[in-house]
């Protein structure tokens, strides 16, 4: 569309007319001859679309597609063409164009050439734009093993992170630790999906997404059946949409549930400062229907800045939350009868810490501090469940998910940057970590989860869209890579 400029600010067609008439005076008062001051009229509006980004760019084959067209120059007029053919196409007021792509454009592997066509005189066809159509999903956060060691699930951000996400479903070989997968990835339908988790009856999966905050998405908690023979995965109704407080928006990031699965707990605000996306920096509580898996919200409570991780401990008497933007934890004891949160203060970690993670007997804690690239080290007081801090122990760079293995005497970290595992074993006595090594992962892991048997763990590798698989010995905690799986 055409602009003017004046001062950095870019003014409407309307606008810049009426300034163009105005100058005809002032052209004359100048000096020019009057008869002569008439200034040509300005060109008319270019009509032709261009395309800058599409939103995703790829998806799973079989999955039907609401394909975002980001761009220039669109008109209500405006169809998205595929391969050359016209889609249903809208407007959207923020990101461009909107076209729903079936299911049978998406049937199999490969690529479509997506296009613009403004009619009409002036407009035309624009540039065009690939969409990758994959066996698999992309950008793996977040993986959860299911409580019997039979299933696994991973958490998919999908191509461009915020343009919808996806589950993809997994069956667990429990002799060699192979996954197998079980299906087409099923899709979030919202973006920027960050975490999976089954709750521990092991009837039902959960899967958070903070939303695309550019679109006013304000995330949800999707959640899932979980078909006990084959690890299906199937939508429940009544999926939750973020609400903060006072109605802010809510951009959930993890979830996590007490022992008994009677009640849940929500990050919700994550790693965006409140005063550019509104985050709530809260938890949210919800009690559990252990028929249907449904969450009812009985409210919420204020945690410090950028809450990003929540975690109970084994006993279901304390929560956590790590946040982000605060560098500390805040701790909160938790009411037996009711599940209501009451806060007992903070504690400092290191810089943006992200994951928060305890023994298996509730002893000892450990939190992932992606700035400082180390791990903080707490003992956990079991009467009042505040944290005293042990000290911290470096890690790789950028460690963003840390888990202690069943047995309480191994801890991993994995680093998103440097694309390793690093491995550490647990004093029984002190809870201090002593570091064993590394071991290389895939490209950019995000997240680690252990098989309850704890002889196998998986790791997701947001840009290489794969899973690691590594046994682990016994006796030192050693990873050994036995092989790979796409998502």
């Amino acid at each position: 569309m055409w602009r003017c400029f004046m001062k950095g600010r870019a003014f409407s067609d309307g606008i810049c007319a009426l300034s163009l008439l105005l100058a005809v005076p002032l052209l004359a008062s100048c000096g020019a001859n009057s008869s002569k001051a008439e200034l040509p009229p300005p060109p008319p509006p270019s009509q032709a679309p261009m395309i800058s980004v599409l939103f995703p760019s790829c998806a799973p084959a079989g999955e039907p597609v609401q394909l975002g067209v980001v761009g220039n120059n669109f008109l209500s007029s405006s169809v998205v063409r595929w391969n050359g053919s016209d889609r249903p196409t809208t407007m959207d007021a923020i990101n461009g164009l909107v076209a729903q792509i079936s299911a049978s454009d998406v049937a199999t592997a490969g690529t479509a050439e997506v296009t613009v066509f403004n009619p009409g005189s002036g407009g035309g066809t624009s540039n065009s734009s690939t969409f990758t159509t994959m066996t698999g999903s992309a950008s793996p956060q977040s993986i959860a093993v299911d409580p019997a060691g039979k299933f696994a699930y991973v958490a998919d951000a999908g191509c461009n992170g915020g343009a919808g996400g996806y589950v993809s479903m997994y069956t667990i070989d429990p002799t060699t630790g192979a996954l197998a997968s079980t299906g087409p990835p099923v899709p979030t339908n919202d973006g920027f999906t960050d975490s999976v988790t089954v709750d521990p009856s092991g009837k039902f999966a959960y899967v958070t997404s903070s939303g695309d905050v550019w679109d006013i998405d304000f995330g949800s908690i999707v959640t899932y059946s979980i078909n006990p023979t084959t690890g299906a995965l199937t939508p429940t109704t009544g999926g939750l949409i973020g609400t903060g407080v006072n109605g802010t928006p809510g951009y959930f990031n993890s979830m996590a549930f007490d022992p008994s699965g009677k009640f849940a707990y929500a990050a919700d605000g994550g790693a965006f400062p409140e005063d550019v996306f509104g985050g709530s920096s809260s938890v949210s509580m919800y009690t559990v229907n252990s028929t249907t898996g449904a969450l009812t919200s009985f409210g919420m409570i204020a945690t410090e800045s950028g809450p990003n991780s929540v975690a109970l401990d084994p006993t279901g008497k304390f929560a956590y939350v790590a946040n982000f933007n605060s560098n500390d934890v805040s701790m909160y004891t938790i009411d037996a009868t009711t599940g209501a949160l009451a806060s007992i203060g903070t504690i400092a970690a290191g810089t943006q810490p992200v994951s928060y993670v305890e023994d298996p007997v509730g002893n000892f804690a450990y939190v992932a501090n992606a700035g400082s690239n180390d791990l903080s080290m707490y003992t956990i007081n079991a009467t009042t469940g505040a944290l005293t801090s042990m000290g911290t122990i470096s890690a790789g760079v950028v460690p963003i998910s840390v888990v202690v293995d069943p047995s309480g005497k191994f801890a991993y970290a994995v680093n998103f940057n440097s694309n390793d595992i690093s491995m550490y074993t647990i004093n029984a006595t002190t809870g201090a970590l002593t570091s064993t090594g590394t071991i290389t992962s895939g490209q950019s892991p995000t997240s680690i989860a252990i098989r309850p048997s704890g002889n196998f763990a998986y790791v997701t590798n947001s840009a290489s869209n794969d899973i690691s698989i590594y046994s682990i010995d016994g006796a030192t905690g050693a990873l050994t890579l036995i092989g790979t799986i796409g998502t």
